[in-house]
């Protein structure tokens, strides 16, 4: 992965909260503990996106997508 560096400004109480958490270990370095808060965050923003998108089908047209998505689906015997 291609990493570029940024500067940022955070609230000395969130920094503190930070460094408590590198020095439990929970994260090596400052970096690493913000780069994984921000995959985080980014990937909830994308599975809120698609709860957005699903919330705003009609139950007809959602029928006729999963219809579509399992008409070649082999089907299961219990």
């Amino acid at each position: 992965m291609s990493t570029e560096k940024i500067a940022i400004t955070i609230d000395k109480s969130q920094i503190q909260k930070l460094d408590a958490l590198v020095m439990r270990g929970v994260f090596p370095n400052r970096s690493k503990a913000i780069q994984a808060a921000v995959a985080d965050k980014l990937a909830g923003l994308g599975q809120s996106r698609l709860a957005l998108a699903c919330s705003l089908l009609e139950a007809s047209e959602e029928q006729k997508i999963a219809d579509e998505i399992f008409a070649n689906e082999p089907s299961a015997e219990w």
